[in-house]
């Protein structure tokens, strides 16, 4: 087996974009899903603004049997695993059992399913809670759920480090391949527009209060004023290149080339933030030098004391203005655990493409020294890194190169 892990399928749900085709349609002309929040009233809240999946109902995808026993970000899940199935030319029987694993991430759970139960708990009684309840709410059930259904007993498991959770989980699977595995599914995702999830989201503090759509959420610009929640995610099927060439793999993506993670120092304490030993650390990871990169998908936090982290790590690594940064999240909030995954697959089709995705809506600062990408730009795009940045002081990056 080599070392070279590659990407041969994609699934991914965002705002703007169910499956790959609509996603990379809509992100590449800077489509914004961004509005007001629909699936409850928000009107008592000071945050009123989400990235919202439309038109998805999992009864269309999924057997009966497991709507009553899943959450919203599981359904979405499962379904992006049958569509990374369908892409990547391969059936869950096609590799043995146990050659086949899950790694995913997840920042808050089945927080809708959870809610649901407590009300008939506190409004019914403890015999209308469901006995789902045990497992629907929990970080790993996206994991068990799709091992479950495809049959995967291989190397699983579950990463929990909020934004960066995604790219965390990415890197976990590639171990696991490295040590032997031939396919693993990896990605994250996240759904907790609910009154429960949003007044958790709600006391980080950083969520905005914009009323405004398309000036909600401005990573890099003068009136940043915090970020704009959203849902979904993707999922990715990592394999062995060689194996994956051996099976006949036709559709490969690129190369999962480099990662890096640190975690941030005590606030107060002196010391520099971990987010460029991140940088730094996945390219050299990557065995790649910074003018090696084509683009940066920033995490893109959209408060002014974070933005300004981010661009002075990149301007450390990459000289001001270096590179050309972008955050298409703009267009669909930010997605938690699902957030980075999705970058990685923006990434890698603007690969294809030869076209970087937009920053929607943003008036780039001259205070932050980054080349932000406004509108989409044509351009060779043969190694991308993606940020991504967890609640408390998680760093991740990862290093994506083109096919060969």
């Amino acid at each position: 087996m080599s070392a070279k892990v590659v990407i041969t399928g994609i699934g991914v749900a965002t705002p703007n974009g169910l499956g790959v085709n609509d996603y990379w349609a809509a992100t590449r002309v800077g489509k914004n899903a961004i509005g007001p929040v629909s699936r409850f009233d928000a009107a008592q809240y000071p945050s009123k603004l989400a990235g919202e999946i439309t038109g998805f109902a999992a009864e269309d995808h999924l057997p009966s049997r497991l709507i009553p026993q899943t959450d919203r970000m599981t359904r979405l899940a499962l379904v992006a695993a049958d569509c990374a199935f369908e892409d990547a030319g391969v059936k869950p029987g096609d590799i043995p059992e146990f050659d086949m694993g899950v790694v995913t991430a997840s920042a808050s759970g089945g927080f809708e399913f959870g809610q649901n139960e407590l009300k008939k708990l506190w409004g019914q009684g403890s015999q209308y809670v469901s006995a789902y309840q045990s497992f629907a709410w929990f970080y790993a059930v996206n994991s068990g759920q799709i091992s479950i259904r495809n049959g995967m007993r291989g190397p699983s498991g579950v990463v929990v480090s909020d934004q960066a959770g995604g790219l965390d989980a990415i890197a976990q699977a590639r171990r696991a391949i490295r040590k032997g595995s031939k396919l693993i599914f990896s990605g994250g995702f996240d759904a907790s527009i609910c009154p429960w999830g949003w007044v958790a989201q709600l006391a980080g503090g950083l969520m905005t209060t914009s009323e405004d759509p398309e000036r909600a959420y401005l990573p890099f610009d003068a009136n940043a004023c915090g970020y704009v929640p959203g849902e979904g995610g993707a999922l990715l099927i990592l394999e062995d290149a060689d194996a994956a060439r051996e099976r006949g793999a036709t559709n490969i993506y690129g190369t999962i080339a480099g990662y890096g993670a640190t975690f941030d120092p005590k606030p107060g304490s002196g010391r520099e933030n971990g987010l460029r030993r991140a940088i730094t650390t996945a390219l050299a990871d990557a065995g790649l030098e910074a003018g090696d990169i084509d683009v940066v998908f920033a995490d893109a936090a959209g408060t002014p004391e974070l933005d300004r982290i981010e661009a002075d790590a990149l301007s450390a690594v990459f000289g001001p203005a270096g590179v050309p940064v972008t955050a298409p999240k703009t267009m669909t909030g930010r997605l938690y655990s699902g957030a980075a995954p999705v970058d990685v697959v923006a990434a890698v089709l603007a690969m294809r493409e030869g076209l970087i995705p937009p920053t929607t809506n943003v008036e780039p600062s001259p205070a932050y020294d980054i080349d932000l990408v406004t509108t989409a730009r044509p351009a060779s795009v043969r190694a991308a890194l993606v940020i991504a940045r967890g609640y408390g002081g998680f760093n991740s990056a990862v290093v994506v190169t083109a096919a060969d």
